[in-house]
């Protein structure tokens, strides 16, 4: 400072005072840490070893994340502490015990719990989580009091919920190392991806992902891309929580910053998952996560019908509204291009025959607009290959989903598009969306018994049968399941370009009696496109 001409800042009194009472703070709380910790390890105690020893945790991950026992006694951890010196204020003010409401003395905020020290990004213990034990491992209840689960350290001078990552050291390391940062659930759930050998698992303090906790993940990973990966239950309560963070983490893009989006199966955790599946199962969902694009335009679509043009244009406000929320300009423009590109790929019918080669820009002026071209008329809008009443083509197509449903995440995008005029076929297929939407790993006998419970016993009947088969036998469960999907979609686009060729074919005579130049434009286009996919060998 001084060869810099500069003044060091003089600390006041009081920032001197603050300093070393944090230091103090921070050694109170290591010395709780060690004296969980050697509670666990005492033959009183042996039920919570045995549950960890239960969860699959070894004496290696046990001692690595700090993981101990407060034992029922009310008093034991103030009276270890005082012993060492510190004051029952120290203890309150950190939040590990609390004043009685009966005028007793303070007693533990945490009894009778596996203790989940939380350190923050230097190392130093903050917080803690207590995880109650299951109910045959611990003392009768009084009462019909059930105690919650978990309970966490409130905010303390040391401790800040909405900025605390659980597992951050450990992170932060693998992190540096070229591993992935995969944010989880819970405590139990980071330690459980540790003892598969994914040391860059994170939690949330017990609340939904937040801003600050954004931008702390970005920090901690080097390199131009910074992409974690959030792991979500894969129930309603999961999605509804992943929609949650969408919010939060629009403002916040960057060139190379975003995040991915995992599921889970309905049911399971990362813990489970791993106890039950192994670690390979959870590698396999981690690799295929979800972009942050891909994911805000699926979960505006779950379990909806885009049927009239009214719903379709309520879904693009929607999109567009909240890629708004994107401050970076180059990065919205962008959002909105993948915007108007997938809608009109889903909604638009034949978007690519209707214009051919000579299809003009989708956007005029930037990303900004829709180019102002009409679209087809309704009249002259071709048709969907699968738009006939009596036709067996949607129920080949059905039956293949429904004796095959793990094509459904390969086929989904066309199979919730084409047309089905029987009323009854369509409420069977959004019954089936609806359901492997929901959970893309149900096997074809659940699902087959779910479609009935759910009223569509007559029509699984009429599409499961050697009837439908007998036209096409890949959509039988007897085929074998790696041919199915390519299978399906060359049956779905050999009939594209039959009802195509058949549109044109029908229409030439009205056009010619109407003279009307700009049809006849039209039907060229639309032959135009024909000839092209025949050239690049796709007809």
């Amino acid at each position: 400072a001084a060869e810099a001409g500069l003044q060091v800042p003089k600390q006041s009194p009081q920032e001197i005072e603050q300093a070393h009472r944090q230091k103090d703070l921070f050694a109170l709380m290591d010395d709780a840490t060690k004296y969980f910790q050697s509670e666990i390890y005492k033959p009183s105690h042996k039920q919570a070893l045995d549950y960890l020893y239960g969860r699959g945790l070894n004496d290696d991950i046990i001692s690595n994340y700090r993981i101990g026992f407060s034992p029922d006694d009310g008093q034991a951890l103030r009276q270890h502490l005082k012993e060492k010196g510190y004051r029952d204020s120290d203890m309150l003010e950190v939040g590990i015990i609390k004043n009685s409401t009966k005028g007793g003395d303070p007693y533990s905020f945490f009894r009778g719990r596996v203790m989940f020290p939380v350190p923050d990004r230097r190392g130093r213990i903050v917080a803690f989580g207590g995880r109650i034990l299951p109910e045959h491992l611990r003392p009768p209840a009084y009462g019909n009091f059930t105690p919650p689960k978990y309970i966490n350290s409130t905010e303390t001078p040391l401790f800040h919920k909405g900025r605390m990552l659980y597992g951050e050291p450990h992170a932060r390391m693998a992190a540096v190392n070229g591993e992935t940062i995969i944010v989880v659930e819970g405590y139990m759930d980071v330690i459980a991806c540790a003892c598969a050998g994914i040391r860059g698992a994170l939690a949330p303090m017990g609340t939904a992902l937040t801003e600050e906790q954004i931008v702390s993940i970005w920090k901690m990973i080097p390199g131009d891309e910074k992409v974690p990966i959030l792991c979500f239950d894969g129930d309603n309560a999961g999605k509804k929580a992943a929609v949650r963070v969408i919010d939060r983490v629009l403002p916040l893009l960057e060139p190379g910053r975003s995040v991915n989006f995992a599921f889970l199966p309905e049911g399971e955790d990362p813990d489970t998952m791993i106890r039950t599946r192994g670690f390979a199962a959870l590698k396999e969902i981690i690799n295929n996560a979800m972009p942050l694009s891909a994911f805000i335009w699926e979960s505006n679509i779950w379990g909806r019908k885009f049927d009239t043009p009214e719903k379709q244009a309520g879904l693009k406000k929607r999109l567009l509204d909240q890629v708004s929320r994107i401050t970076n300009r180059d990065i919205q423009n962008l959002y909105k291009d993948q915007i108007y590109r997938k809608f009109s790929d889903s909604f638009m019918r034949r978007p690519k025959r209707s214009y051919g080669a000579v299809r003009p820009p989708i956007y005029a002026g930037g990303y900004g607009g829709v180019v102002g071209k009409a679209p087809l008329a309704p009249s002259m809008a071709p048709r969907s290959p699968l738009n006939h009443k009596k036709s067996i083509l949607p129920k080949v197509l059905i039956a293949a989903v429904i004796n095959h449903p793990h094509i459904y995440g390969s086929v989904e995008e066309k199979f919730g598009c084409f047309d089905i005029q029987d009323i009854k076929l369509e409420n069977l297929r959004q019954e089936i969306i609806e359901i492997l939407s929901e959970n893309h790993e149900i096997e074809r006998d659940k699902l087959i018994e779910t479609l009935k419970k759910s009223g569509f016993t007559e029509e699984i009947s009429d599409i499961l049968s050697e009837s439908v088969y007998v036209h096409a036998s890949f959509c039988s469960p007897r085929s074998r399941g790696e041919d199915v999907m390519s299978k399906w979609l060359s049956f779905y686009k050999g009939a594209d370009d039959i009802a195509l060729k058949k549109e044109i074919k029908h229409r030439w005579g009205p056009v010619l009696q109407s003279s009307s130049h700009e049809e006849e434009d039209r039907l060229k286009i639309m032959m135009l496109a024909n000839v092209t996919d025949s050239e690049d060998g796709n007809s």
